[in-house]
Parts: structure tokens; C-alpha cells; sequence
């Protein structure tokens, strides 16, 4: 906090202790005041206070509901009220906020006295305002264990707060849920743990008072082990009196410490507090005047709870009610219901003598100082301009995020089920109960191969048993639970069958049961099995969960609350990554999501100009992928959408994310040697001329292969492809898949083998000591035998069993048109040369679908996040998951330039080093980059200087090959820029 603030802040507290006739020197705080700074609060003070009658200085006293989504007539009552009472403020509720700044703009000009503006927002404006995302609820808040995050929370609150012109904010809640019956306070306490609670207000109300905006302490002395609502009755609290102090006023002992600025007193009967019949403590001198301001000496702005809630309406009339709470002690009488009968009665109460004319003008002055602490000195009218995108901002997000994945609480972990391993040896399915589950069902698949189930809560005997059915065949069953209440009378919305559904379920399986809701739902979770707990159910906790059952983020979440024996407050806490990709915000990685979206108008440019159809793309930094769009879609003519998971042809891609991978995979192991030549590892090549050729040159297009060879020309005459090559369909002899109803003979194959190793080389330049660099596809078909050599096994099933399956890359597949269905894979070329047909799940390149759709330069397919996680990999030198593949060394030896010929590493592609060379990646890219392209209209880049994955997927050669707009036009290139410009790069 700048010293500036912090002077203002403490003239605040001091100023509101002046006026009561005794300073306690423990409440003096911070540097020394200067004698200008406490001057020039009490000259406003006094200036403002001289101004008003008598009447108008009642008027201070009263706040009063107002709503932004009412019509003109609730509009006119509360001008009215402003211009006729001058009230001293507003509590907004319900609304919108452009509507709301509007009219507090209104208010605020109507008003001789600036107006203090609050809002009960425990979680937020948004548990008022639409538009607006929540931040989590204090029990959520209560499972975080780094205080950092919540102050984090209040301080962004704040400044929505004054973005709206407001002043106050009700919060935090400090009562002790130590009741889990309680029907009001639960989730909206910290927790059942005054430490907990203390530890958590106290960051929440700093975040907040640092930052202006006056925190409330509520509800005093203590809701939190009742039975009852105070909105509804009066509830009776019959803990004796040292029982209050130990657990209920612990908390607000601790936060005075710190200075907390305003108290709300709640509605509620405690007789050994105050033994005179059903009084309430809001109307109780014992618990307002004698407890709170004498005994703990509190000199802070003391409120009502709502005045018109049944706990103290039922027995109190309009205006009665506010002149009992003014006697009792407090300052401030929230939600008056008929502030002119209580001005009336307060009045009549001065005047014989209840209350003294001395006393009123104190309260008065004690408002009066917090309006000036809160800036109302100097009032300036709200901007409406772009208020919306001002309250909700990538940083709003990011806090929102971090809380929500720091609650995340894995209560039992039986045999360390989790985080989720062995992908590849384990078959997934989720259940979701009372929702549909679809932000759930869609970041559990970005892990594994899911098959995703959904019934309704409380479903029938039958339901249950098809269900049970349709899971019995897989290993691991994931159980979102959802549909949860805050209802203690009705078990929060679990329904009793489908807890006994789920413990059946896990006798027969593994399952993991997500609880999205109220953690005290639990109570009927023991002996369930694995438990988790997210304590909500919204986007971000569906999102968040997998993310923890799949060890991409920590999970750092302590129960706060005591459930039964089982979940017991303190369960939970640390479980450690396994360093999988994790998503979330580009703040929470440090890239301006601003410039992130200058990617929109590339990408629609490429889509308006036809340079491809659609397109997605995908950033990751510091192993998160913080953005992740789709464009465009399948075809250019109505078609389905792009989305995030649509399957392309990655075309050249395969040559560094299958072949390459394989050839680093058995480098690393000491089974391939790069110095070595092609014929050691394939002696058929001997006496050829490509015998002699070195695998470093080889990989490194060094070595004199040609760049091309169109193999299919052999197999076409007269335009069309031959019989004795290929069939309209599969028959003895011809099983090759070429594309739909086509498949080549057998042998073509070894044709094209032959084709490859008869091909003549490249002459070694005059002078020179080697062969020129020649980009080659040939150099993939021969490394492609070389590993199907050493493993003696096919490159597909080698990558499938060893690379893909144990990472979860359940698209990243060869043929996608045999295992998948088709709508969702992006079509290619139309093909009129070879195929004659349109090209959809068969890849594009001509040469590798005549090799039955399997080569080592082209023929592997995936989405976008399956080729980020084989990319993380990479930055993670070699390991993914818990599973390591590849050795550190060879990671750094494949990636490095290794020609001074080319800008190539041994099978990937690097930047140009020289800005505006028209290199394959963005000019900003460093030289540590590496990553490939695709001519399908693909690219792919990891900058490990920068723990950066760029990806970008489009199928641009639908329906002609030849459309090379997107390389022209610098699209991919252009991108790659624009993630560097959002890192600061320039």
C-alpha cells in the first residue's frame, strides 16, 4: 500500500475512535499522522456536518435498499427518499452494472450529502449483478491454504467496487460454522475452524481496506451455530458466554487487531449475552453498546443487518425497529423500511431524553469521517464507458482461476489412485449425476480416452442398473457429482440412492467421486471411496477437477469444515503434479490476453481471403495452455464448425513428431547410433548409394536424397489409376487403404521401396566436402525403416504403444477413418489427379497413401492439444506424465542446429536467424526454437527458452492443393509474432 493511502486509511481508523471521548492508544497504528492529512479530514467533517439541520444529520444515519433492475417508480421512491430525508446511503442489490452506475450517478447528483454506496457482495458483485463472473464462496475460499490468494481476491474486489462508485462491502463473513445444520451461514463461512476463519477475514478484509473500500465484519457476535435463519425468525443461540468468546468473538478480537473498519450486528437471541426475554442482539445495548464498543472496543462504524428480515421485523414495526437498533448503539440502520416515522420517533426519543441530540451528532461525525476516508470528499460521477469489460478483466479471471484451483481438495486417495497413470493400460469413463457435466466431460478427454455418462439425480432402480451396465467394462469410472444444494434438511440435494449407486459401482471398479457442491454434502460419502472435494459446481470447477485428478496442477486444498469421521477440517492438502499440461488464463502466465486476441482477426483474415477453411490455434506457456480457438469451418460451403476437437492432417509434422521421436527414443537407449551409416542398420542397402549414407545427414537433408518423388504416376494412365495397382474395394491382395473405397495392392509397398532406394542422389557441390541441403520426404521413408528394423515393428503400432497411448493422445493416430467417425476430421485436397475423390480421414500426401496411409513423412493426424502435449514433452526434456521417453541429451542434440548449410536440427525445423528471412517460424521466435510445418497448412513450434508451444492447424488444401494463400499471406508466421508481442516481445 503506497504511504499515501496508508496515511489516509489510518486517519480513518483514528478519526472514527475521536469522537467517542476515549482514545485507546492500541488502536493507533502506522507512521505518524501529519497534522495536514487529520486537519483536512476534520475541517471536511466539520464543514459538512455544520451545513445539515438537524433532520438532515438523522438522515445520515439510514441505508436503504435500491435495485437497478426495478422500474421507474422504485427509481422515483428512492430520489425521493435522497432528496426529502438526505439519507447517508444506498445497499444496491439486484441489477446490471451499466444500469447501476447510472443510477448511482443520479443519486449521487440528487443527494446534498455524497452518498456512501454498498453492496452486500460476500463473492463478489456478481451475487447482485449480472454479466459479471463470481469469485468463489468463503468455504471454497477456506480450502485455500495460501492467504496471498484471498487478499489477492479482496484487493480486485476493491477496485470493481470503485470502478461502481462503491464503498462498502459487506463482507467478509466471520462466523464460525461450527453448526453443520446451519441453514444461512454455511458455505458462506471459511470454515468450522476460528483459525481458519480468522486467517482467511483477515486477508479478505486487508484486500479490500488497502485498496479503499471499507471491509464489514458480519454477523456479530456470531451465526454460526444456529438452526435457524434470521431471514425467516429469530434463532436462539444458548452457548454460554466464555463458549462466545472462544470460538464466535475470536475472530472479530483478531480482525480489531488489524483494524477492521465496520461491524454488522446480527439478528439473533443469545441469552447469556443478554438474558431480557427474545431481544435481539441488533437491538440488545448489552451486545451493541456494553459488549462490542465498551468490552472489546470496537470504535468502528457499527450496522444493523437488514432491518426488514423477520428475525427482528416480526416484532418490531417500520421506524420502530431502526429508533430501538439507534438506542442499542449502532451508527448505521441498514434496509430502513420508513425512514421518515424512525426520523419522527428518534426525534420524540431526543426529546425525553433516551438519546441525547450529543450522541446522534456523534454517530453523525463518526459516518461522516468514513465517507472522507472513502474518497466521498472529492466525489467524481462513475464512467460508464466499457464499465463492463473494466470490472470482468483477464486479471479478474486469472485470481478467479488460482482460487479455484487451490481449493481443489483430494480428501481419500486410496493406493494413490491419483493423480491418474498408466493411461495406456487403463480404459476411462465419467458419470455425471444432476448435470450434464459438459465442461467436466470435455477436459477429462483432453487427458485420456473417455466414454462419458450422464443421468439425472435420485434416477430410478432401472436407470441405475443400465447405467451400471453400460460402466461395468471400464477400469476407472470418474463420478461428478453434481445437482448439490445448501440445504441441511434436504441432505444438499444427495439423494441417498445414487451415494448407495456409486459405493456399489465401486465394488466392482475403481472410481473417483468428484463432489461439485457443498462440502457438509459429504456427509453421506464415507466409506465411498476416492473423494474429491471442488466445493461448487461451475465452468471453472469442471474445468479445474481433471486437471487435479490428472496431475497437471498441485492440489493444495485442506478441507475447512468437519463433515463426519471421515472428512474430517484439516483432510486434504498436498498432492504433487505430474507435470501435464494444465489450462487456464494468459495473465496467469504472465501474456497480455489482449494482444493473444489480435490471433482472432489473422486467423478470420485467412478464412475471408480462402486461404484455408477453418483453422485452430493453440498456445501453451509454462506448460498451460492459456489459449486455445477455433475458426472457420470444415469446408468453405455450410459445413460443421472448427472446434477444439477436430482432427487434421498433419501432414510433414509427422516427420518430427512420429519418425524423429522414434529415432531420439532409440538414440537415447544406445540402440541407434547417429554416426553410423544406413546399411548397418538395413544391409540390403549395401552397394547402393544410400548405403553409405550417415544418419546425421540423413536426418539433417544432408545426406543427397532428392526432394520428391511422385510414386503415384506409376500407377495412373490415362488419367486414372490403374486396376492392376488398386480396387474399388478390399480384396485378397490388395488391403492397402488409400482412401475410401480404394486400397492398393499389397506389394505397392515394396514398390515404392524399391522406387526410394533406385532413386539417383544429388551430386556433392564443386568444392564442397558434402552434399547441399535438399528438404527430402525421402529422408522419413528411409529413417521409417530404419526403426521398423531396430524394433521389429510397425511405426504406428511402435508410436501407438510407446508414445501415444501412455500420454493419452487418444486422436494422434494413423487411417483416423478407420477408428474415428469422419464428420469430426477436417477434409483435404479434392483430389482429380490420383484419387478422383474428395480426401477425408486418409492423408492428403500421395506417396504415403499409396504406403497404406503410414510413412514416415506424412500420414499422422491428431488435435490441437494432443501434438501440444507431445510438444511439452519436448520442453520437458524427454518426459511427460511420469513417463520418460527420451534422455535430456538427446532432446538438446535433436533440436540444435546441427548443419552450417541450414537452419535444420537431426529431423526438426528451426527459425531463420536472420528477421525477415522468410522463415517457417515468426521472426521474434529465439534460434533455440524448433518445431515443423505441414503442407496441409500446419505448424507446429517449442521455444524452450521460453517454455512457449505454438500450434496451428488448418487444412488449407481444401479442396486444392495448389491454394497457397496462408504461406503467402504470412498467417502462420504472423501469429507467432503476435504470442511474442503479448510476452513483451518486440
Amino acid at each position: 500500500m503506497s504511504s499515501k493511502l496508508w496515511r489516509v486509511f489510518a486517519v480513518g481508523i483514528i478519526a472514527l475512535t475521536f469522537s467517542s471521548g476515549k482514545i485507546d492508544e492500541s488502536l493507533k497504528i502506522g507512521d505518524p499522522l501529519s497534522t495536514t492529512d487529520s486537519m483536512a479530514q476534520l475541517n471536511w467533517v466539520d464543514s459538512v456536518f455544520n451545513s445539515l439541520t438537524f433532520d438532515e444529520r438523522l438522515g445520515q444515519l439510514f441505508m436503504v435498499a435500491a435495485y437497478s433492475n426495478k422500474d421507474q417508480k422504485h427509481v422515483d421512491e428512492i430520489s425521493n427518499l435522497i432528496k426529502t430525508e438526505n439519507l447517508g446511503g444506498l445497499i444496491f442489490f439486484q441489477g446490471g452494472p451499466d444500469r447501476q452506475a447510472r443510477l448511482t450517478n443520479l443519486y449521487q447528483a440528487q443527494s446534498k450529502t455524497p452518498l456512501f454506496i454498498a453492496m452486500d457482495a460476500e463473492w463478489g458483485i456478481s451475487m447482485r449483478l449480472d454479466s459479471i463472473p463470481d469469485f468463489p464462496k468463503a468455504m471454497t475460499l477456506g480450502a485455500v491454504q495460501n492467504p496471498d490468494l484471498v487478499y489477492a481476491m479482496g484487493k480486485e474486489m476493491a477496485r470493481q467496487f470503485k470502478e461502481l462508485g462503491m464503498h462498502i462491502n459487506f463482507a467478509p463473513v466471520v462466523d464460525v460454522n461450527s453448526n453443520p445444520d446451519n441453514p444461512v451461514i454455511g458455505y458462506r463461512a471459511f470454515g468450522g475452524d476460528r483459525e481458519v476463519v480468522t486467517t482467511h477475514a483477515i486477508s479478505y478484509m486487508k484486500g479490500l481496506q488497502d485498496n479503499g473500500v471499507i471491509a464489514n465484519a458480519k454477523h456479530f457476535p456470531g451465526h454460526g451455530d444456529t438452526e435457524a435463519d434470521s431471514h425467516y425468525s429469530l434463532p436462539v443461540i444458548k452457548n454460554l458466554e466464555q463458549r462466545i468468546w472462544d470460538v464466535d468473538l475470536y475472530p472479530y478480537q483478531e480482525l480489531f487487531k488489524e483494524n477492521l473498519m465496520s461491524v454488522m450486528v446480527a439478528h439473533l437471541n443469545v441469552p447469556s449475552l443478554d438474558d431480557a426475554g427474545n431481544i435481539p442482539t441488533s437491538l440488545s445495548k448489552k451486545v451493541v453498546t456494553d459488549l462490542l464498543q465498551n468490552r472489546m472496543n470496537f470504535q468502528g462504524l457499527i450496522f444493523t443487518d437488514a432491518l426488514n428480515m423477520r428475525g427482528v421485523a416480526i416484532a418490531n414495526s417500520p421506524g420502530e425497529v431502526d429508533l430501538k437498533a439507534l438506542l442499542a448503539g449502532n451508527d448505521v440502520l441498514l434496509y430502513s423500511q420508513d425512514v421518515a416515522k424512525a426520523k419522527i420517533l428518534i426525534k420524540a426519543a431526543v426529546a425525553d431524553g433516551r438519546i441525547s441530540e450529543k450522541e446522534i451528532d456523534r454517530r453523525v461525525k463518526k459516518i461522516l469521517r468514513a465517507k472522507y476516508w472513502s474518497g466521498l470528499n472529492e466525489y467524481r460521477p462513475i464512467n460508464t464507458y466499457k464499465l463492463v469489460e473494466r470490472l470482468d478483466t483477464p486479471e479478474t479471471e486469472s485470481i478467479i482461476e488460482d482460487l479455484y484451483a487451490d481449493a481443489m481438495t483430494v480428501a481419500v486417495n486410496k493406493g494413490n489412485l491419483l493423480p491418474f497413470k498408466n493411461l495406456d493400460l487403463t480404459s476411462f469413463a465419467s458419470l455425471s449425476i444432476g448435470d450434464e457435466g459438459k465442461d467436466f466431460k470435455k477436459y477429462l478427454s483432453k487427458y485420456a480416452k473417455f466414454e462419458h455418462f450422464s443421468i439425472d439425480k435420485a434416477a430410478n432402480e432401472t436407470t441405475h442398473y443400465n447405467t451400471m451396465k453400460q460402466l461395468e467394462d471400464f477400469d476407472v469410472v470418474v463420478v461428478g457429482l453434481m445437482g448439490v444444494t445448501n440445504s441441511p434438511s434436504r441432505k444438499f440435494g444427495v439423494s441417498p440412492s445414487d451415494v448407495q449407486f456409486i459405493k456399489d459401482l465401486a465394488k466392482r471398479q475403481k472410481v473417483v467421486t468428484v463432489l461439485f457442491g457443498n462440502a457438509y454434502a459429504a456427509q453421506q460419502l464415507d466409506g465411498i471411496g476416492n473423494v474429491v472435494f471442488a466445493y461448487e459446481n461451475n465452468a471453472v470447477t469442471q474445468e479445474m477437477a481433471p486437471q487435479i485428478l490428472f496431475g497437471a496442477r498441485d492440489a493444495k486444498g485442506i478441507l475447512p469444515v468437519t463433515v463426519n469421521g471421515e472428512f474430517s477440517h484439516g483432510v486434504g492438502g498436498y498432492m504433487k503434479s505430474i507435470n501435464r499440461l494444465s489450462y487456464g488464463t494468459p495473465e496467469s502466465v504472465g501474456l497480455d490476453g489482449k494482444i493473444l486476441n489480435k490471433i482472432d482477426a489473422v486467423a478470420e483474415k485467412a478464412i475471408r481471403i480462402q486461404a484455408t477453411p477453418g483453422a485452430n490455434v493453440l498456445v501453451v506457456k509454462n506448460g498451460k495452455v492459456v489459449f486455445e480457438r477455433s475458426y472457420g469451418s470444415l469446408e468453405y460451403k455450410s459445413s460443421p464448425a472448427m472446434n477444439s476437437e477436430t482432427v487434421f492432417d498433419l501432414a510433414s509434422i509427422t516427420k518430427v513428431l512420429a519418425t524423429t521421436q522414434a529415432v531420439m527414443f532409440l538414440e537415447s537407449r544406445g540402440e541407434l547410433d547417429m554416426r553410423h551409416s544406413l546399411e548397418d542398420y538395413l544391409p540390403e542397402l549395401k552397394g547402393t548409394n544410400k548405403g553409405k549414407m550417415v544418419l546425421s545427414d540423413v536426418m539433417a537433408h544432408e545426406a543427397g536424397l532428392i526432394a520428391y518423388i511422385p510414386y503415384y504416376a506409376r500407377t495412373v494412365e490415362a488419367g486414372q489409376w490403374r486396376g492392376d495397382y488398386y480396387k474399388p474395394m478390399s480384396s485378397v491382395g490388395f488391403t492397402r487403404p488409400v482412401s475410401n473405397d480404394m486400397f492398393g495392392m499389397d506389394a505397392l509397398r515394396d514398390s515404392i521401396w524399391h522406387w526410394t532406394v533406385e532413386s539417383k542422389i544429388t551430386p556433392i557441390p564443386r568444392g564442397a566436402s558434402k552434399h547441399a541441403y535438399v528438404y527430402s520426404d525421402l529422408t522419413m521413408y528411409l529413417m521409417q525403416a530404419v526403426v521398423e528394423r531396430v524394433v521389429n515393428q510397425p511405426l504406428e503400432t511402435f508410436m501407438d504403444q510407446n508414445f501415444y497411448a501412455p500420454l493419452g493422445l487418444s486422436t494422434m493416430t494413423f487411417n483416423p477413418a478407420l477408428k474415428m467417425p469422419i464428420n469430426n476430421i477436417a477434409p483435404t485436397e479434392n483430389d482429380i489427379t490420383f484419387r478422383k475423390r474428395q480426401v477425408q480421414g486418409y492423408v492428403h500426401d500421395p506417396g504415403a497413401a499409396m504406403f497404406g496411409g503410414v510413412a514416415g513423412h506424412a500420414g499422422l493426424f491428431g488435435k490441437a492439444n494432443d501434438l501440444a502435449v507431445m510438444m511439452q514433452m519436448m520442453l520437458n526434456e524427454g518426459s511427460y506424465g511420469g513417463v520418460n521417453l527420451i534422455s535430456p541429451e538427446t532432446v538438446k542434440k535433436f533440436t540444435k542446429n546441427q548443419s552450417r548449410q541450414s537452419r535444420r536440427g537431426w529431423g526438426w525445423d528451426k527459425p531463420n536467424t536472420q528477421v525477415g528471412s522468410g522463415g517457417s517460424a515468426g521472426d521474434l521466435a529465439p534460434k533455440s526454437t524448433f518445431g515443423h510445418t505441414g503442407f496441409t497448412g500446419t505448424c507446429v513450434w517449442a521455444d524452450p527458452e521460453n517454455d512457449l508451444i505454438y500450434v496451428f492447424l488448418s487444412n488449407r488444401v481444401y479442396p486444392d492443393a495448389t491454394n497457397t494463400k496462408l504461406l503467402k499471406e504470412g498467417i502462420r508466421t504472423d501469429i507467432h509474432d503476435i504470442i511474442y508481442e503479448a510476452m513483451g516481445k518486440k
